[in-house]
């Protein structure tokens, strides 16, 4: 079976090496067909491979280090790979040498022959018995070995045995692996020269905030190397769930949408409201209620009030400088409207460039958009510090719907790598907390249209109407969300700032999200422009006659 693999993988032959492979990593002959011959081959068709927009130019092996268990040697391989373009990008990949007797996976980097010995190179997440190695040694029941690799055991962490091991659904841009059906170890496949916000902040709430609603920190594994440290893995709870909050969503909203149809609303006669007018779930219209049900609105209401805790933990420590709030200056100012001015030029020449694939709403919005680009170009420079009254800290920096795990009737908040377009230094620059909140808005946005465009036949009514109910819809959301994550936030003292503050803060960052998203959807599914150009018409007060 496993011959009948590599002979599709356009591997005829093995690649004959005279090194054994104890020595593989120091043998210059061997890194130079590791990197270009076999790793180009293999890389970039893996799905945690973030260069595939790009062009390749060449891989090189800039660190390894051994990691041994009784049975066999493993290396972990830290990778640059270079690109035509003129930038690069670090990679880990942990590499075994097995026969074909040993081997636990057809899935095959190369076969080679190390010295007189004859097998193949595989990515050693694939071999159970590297698995194990890495629990033991986060467990602390095995030798930490290499002073190079750190394996950390958090406070929380009582497995001491291992049990078993599996993947954890599709390969994205990180492994995860379940263990013992209760731990999950997240392999970092792109990496960086910085502790990863992922690590840095699940271990600070976990182990000095006791924060209960995100998974608890087990343990970690990263690499010292001169220029700093590198987290390679993240050990946490598997916490139980039914699945993400934006499946949950997908269905709420789906059912809403067909009571309108159950219920015969007129659209037009759902009351409407300012966007940001805060309400107390006993405030929304029993119009509203009636057709989206009360139950929608008490799960926002405790989604809110997680998130407000989790800035809360966020914004408390006052020993820890790097998660210490502070105020807004001229640096962080300046860092802001750098940043959003690329941003938004970028984004303005790709919506030149694909004006042509648009038509209907979307085009109408698009121009509009172009029409008005001093305006919010304007906006965005007139982010004044000396009038903010409110303090940043670190934030979530990704949070969006996606993730947040359903628990019965509550939630758990994960993954804080922060935002993949930015670097991992802006990443950690400290934030208005509103950042977050305005990514859940647009994230309820998203799945509101998102529910419009997959089930266009099934509501028997006009588009208009549809997006004319969702945005009333959205209103109503975000006005429940934000009363009580104001709430909640000011009793922990949050400093989030007055009413004025936050409403400006508000569509300041929920317009740098939309501008942000309008560059993915013009580049992967134009159609989808639609959403961000409506949240950015809303957020300015265009005009839409």
């Amino acid at each position: 079976m496993i011959k009948a693999k590599i002979n599709e993988d356009q591997f005829q032959n093995p690649f004959v090496f005279k090194t054994e492979w104890k020595n593989a990593f120091t043998d210059a002959e061997f890194l130079k067909v590791f990197s270009s011959d076999i790793l180009e081959h293999y890389i970039v068709n893996k799905r945690w491979y973030g260069g595939k927009a790009s062009t390749l130019k060449y891989i090189e092996v800039i660190d390894s280090f051994k990691i041994v268990s009784k049975k066999n040697t493993y290396y972990g391989v830290l990778l640059e790979v270079n690109f035509k373009e003129a930038f690069y990008q670090h990679y880990f990949m942990p590499v075994s040498f097995m026969s074909e007797d040993e081997l636990d996976t057809n899935t095959i980097i190369a076969p080679v022959k190390m010295g007189s010995q004859e097998g193949f190179l595989v990515d050693a997440l694939h071999q159970e018995d590297f698995r194990k190695l890495l629990f033991d040694k986060i467990a602390g029941v095995a030798d930490k070995g290499d002073t190079k690799v750190k394996f950390h055991r958090g406070k929380k962490m009582h497995d001491k045995e291992y049990v078993s091991s599996k993947f954890m659904g599709v390969e994205q841009s990180n492994t995860s692996i379940i263990y013992n059906g209760s731990v999950v170890l997240k392999i970092f496949r792109r990496i960086y020269i910085s502790t990863n916000p992922d690590y840095e902040i699940s271990r600070f709430l976990t182990e000095r905030m006791n924060f209960k609603s995100s998974p608890e920190y087990k343990g970690s594994i990263s690499v010292a190397l001169s220029e700093g440290n590198m987290t390679l893995g993240l050990m946490q709870e598997l916490v139980p769930n039914q699945g993400d909050a934006w499946a949950f969503m997908l269905e709420e909203i789906d059912r809403i949408f067909d009571n309108l149809k159950n219920k015969k609303i007129k659209t037009e006669k759902l009351p409407d409201i300012e966007l940001f007018k805060r309400l107390k779930i006993n405030e929304v219209p029993h119009e509203i209620i009636d057709w989206a049900g009360l139950s929608i609105f008490l799960r926002i209401h405790t989604l809110a009030t997680r998130t407000a805790e989790m800035h809360i933990a966020l914004g408390s420590d006052i020993h820890d400088t790097a998660f210490t709030p502070t105020t807004y200056n001229g640096d962080y100012t300046v860092w802001l409207k750098n940043r959003l001015t690329y941003q938004f030029q970028n984004r303005l020449n790709i919506l030149e460039n694909n004006l042509h694939k648009l038509d209907g709403l979307a085009l109408e919005l698009a121009n509009q958009f172009l029409d008005n680009k001093k305006e919010i170009r304007k906006l965005f420079l007139d982010f004044d510090w000396t009038k903010m009254k409110s303090e940043r800290i670190r934030i979530h920096g990704d949070y969006h719907l996606g993730q947040v795990l359903v628990n019965g009737e509550d939630f758990y908040l994960l993954d804080f790598e922060g935002e993949p377009e930015s670097t991992i230094r802006d990443r950690k620059v400290k934030q208005p907390p509103l950042k977050d909140v305005a990514g859940m808005f647009r994230s309820f946005h998203y799945s509101i249209y998102a529910t419009i465009f997959n089930n266009k036949d099934k509501y028997p009514y006009e588009q208009h109407e549809l997006f004319h109910a969702g945005e009333v819809l959205f209103k109503y959301f975000v006005g429940v969300f934000l009363q009580t994550y104001t709430e909640v936030a000011q009793a922990g003292n949050l400093n989030i700032g007055y009413r004025k503050e936050i409403d400006f803060l508000l569509k300041y960052c929920i317009l740098e999200k939309a501008v942000y998203e309008l560059g993915y959807e013009l580049n992967s599914r134009p159609r989808w422009a639609v959403i961000p150009l409506t949240g950015i018409a809303s957020i300015m007060e265009f005009d839409s006659n």
